[in-house]
């Protein structure tokens, strides 16, 4: 009966959202289910550095997870704020006239044209909130641009 009630909580949730015949409504139903998270296992499966994966998505926003260590480009998104989750370690925001450490556990939100490089000492976890239009790069074309982002 639970499993039911979920179903149908889930049906009316997204109900509205669906255009056609019921069997398509079911797919998308199946495919959207709520499921929970578990970030160390999603980290443990990121090998490279500065290669952001699309962990969760939530309207028309990405959540990506990444792991930094050393010295990022310096970029700026036009129309985009960027918001950096320390979820293991810390790293240093660096702007053009100051620079920010974030320690594990904080946030900090990077306004949309603020010029901005993100550096690691040591290996950082991060978590990132920010339209699904962001590269990461911004303004900037170059090796470590990843403009199709793949899921973890």
């Amino acid at each position: 009966m639970a499993e039911q009630l979920r179903y149908l909580s889930t049906f009316e949730v997204f109900a509205t959202s669906w255009r056609g015949n019921e069997s398509e409504a079911v797919r998308e139903i199946e495919v959207r289910m709520i499921e929970k998270v578990n970030i160390a296992e999603k980290f443990a499966k990121l090998s490279e550095y500065w290669k952001p994966y699309i962990a969760a998505e939530l309207n028309g926003q990405h959540v990506k997870l990444d792991k930094l260590k050393g010295e990022f480009v310096f970029h700026h998104h036009e129309n985009e704020d960027e918001l950096f989750l320390v979820v293991k370690g810390r790293f240093r925001m660096e702007f053009r006239d100051r620079e920010e450490w974030i320690e594990e556990g904080e946030f900090i939100v990077v306004p949309r044209g603020v010029e901005h490089r993100p550096v690691a000492d040591e290996e950082c976890w991060i978590m990132l909130f920010e339209p699904a239009s962001t590269l990461n790069t911004g303004n900037v074309r170059n090796e470590r641009t990843v403009a199709q982002l793949e899921r973890v």
